[in-house]
């Protein structure tokens, strides 16, 4: 097992765990360990698909129907792996999606999509979505407010500019090479797909080979450690909400081809299901740990288990009812493996922080190591 080591201003230095992130402990607390659980998870739940569903479960129309479903969230729930690794969190992805796919669906901006190019509607959603992203970002870096509120300000202020901007109704995409474009596919692959495949593969290089994604797992980790290993913590904040916002203004483009519609209704709950997907997939709430990968398999863990529920004719209650429970079961399952990891870095290195992978010294002056995402 390999270990890095940064020393700062302090005198002593903690080692903390390497690029494998389990600190030593047991197999299935490492990344690998964790993301061949979800993988065994999902292969159960197809398994229970196929035999309760049969041939319209497996039919290859389903599947692909079931990637449809899990593209859009899967990309916002990217975005959201990075706050939360981070330390923050964000409830108003799904308010932000629905305004940016309504500030790119207005007759304004459609009438210059028609005279130039439907890109022109791409990069508004995008703006759109990274403003926000960059409000959030600078009032909880710099205005000191707890990301569950600033958020929380966010997601109800953003869906109601939203209503205020389509006059509560529903905006028709009119450009015919927008939709033909994103409904298309690539080799079979709906194009939907492709983008939450680039946007998950961007982002898992984004966490595992920069320095930014370095520096995520250390400000999650402890951010005073990573204050005094020289991290600009407040600016690296700003930066994680604003990707969290470009990330929803990718998805809000891909709802707008999906329903061919901008609608201020557009991502209700999603920023619950981003969570509970990011949960799932292994990233601890308090920050400092997690893996795209694992998120990934949570979306799809997700969206399965509600086409296995909808072939059957089950209700959505019942659903949000299973749900809940599987949310809960990987909560709990990520505070005892936390909690072991917390005591076995105590006693090795003198540090008792469940804070995961990217673990930090003490406030005073320890080391500053990056974990594995």
């Amino acid at each position: 097992m390999s270990t890095n080591v940064t020393v700062t201003e302090g005198s002593t230095a903690v080692a903390t765990p390497g690029r494998n992130g389990n600190g030593g402990g047991s197999f299935l607390s490492g990344p690998i360990g964790r993301n061949l659980g979800l993988v065994i998870a999902l292969a159960i739940l197809c398994i229970v698909g196929i035999v309760t569903a049969g041939d319209r479960f497996a039919d290859v129309d389903n599947v692909l129907t079931i990637l449809r479903l899990a593209a859009v969230i899967g990309v916002v729930s990217v975005g959201m792996t990075f706050v939360i690794i981070g330390g923050g969190i964000d409830l108003s992805v799904g308010a932000i999606l629905a305004l940016s796919s309504v500030w790119a669906t207005t007759l304004a901006t459609q009438g210059m999509a028609e005279d130039f190019h439907w890109i022109v509607m791409v990069i508004t959603a995008i703006v759109v979505g990274a403003g926000a992203g960059l409000v959030n970002g600078v009032v909880i870096a710099y205005g000191k407010l707890v990301a569950f509120i600033a958020t929380l300000a966010m997601l109800v202020s953003a869906r109601g500019l939203a209503e205020i901007i389509a006059n509560r109704r529903t905006q028709i995409v009119q450009d015919r090479d927008f939709l033909s474009f994103f409904s298309g596919d690539v080799l079979g692959v709906p194009t939907l797909v492709v983008i939450w495949a680039l946007v998950s593969v961007a982002g898992w290089v984004l966490l595992n080979r920069t320095t930014f994604g370095r520096r995520t797992f250390a400000v999650g980790g402890n951010a005073e450690a990573a204050r005094l290993a020289g991290i600009r913590v407040q600016r690296h904040t700003v930066m994680l909400y604003v990707l969290s916002g470009v990330c929803c203004g990718i998805a809000a483009v891909m709802m707008m081809a999906r329903t061919t519609t901008g609608s201020s209704t557009h991502g209700t709950l999603y920023e619950l299901l981003a969570i509970a997907a990011v949960v799932i997939g292994g990233t601890l709430l308090i920050g400092g740990r997690g893996t795209i990968v694992g998120t990934v398999l949570g979306v799809l863990l997700l969206t399965t288990l509600g086409n296995v529920f909808t072939l059957n004719n089950l209700t959505s209650s019942a659903q949000a009812v299973a749900q809940g429970v599987i949310i809960v079961l990987a909560v709990l399952l990520q505070m005892r493996l936390a909690g072991g990891q917390g005591r076995g870095r105590s006693t090795r290195g003198g540090s008792g922080s469940p804070a995961g992978d990217a673990g930090a010294g003490g406030a005073g002056g320890g080391a500053i190591a990056s974990g594995n995402g």
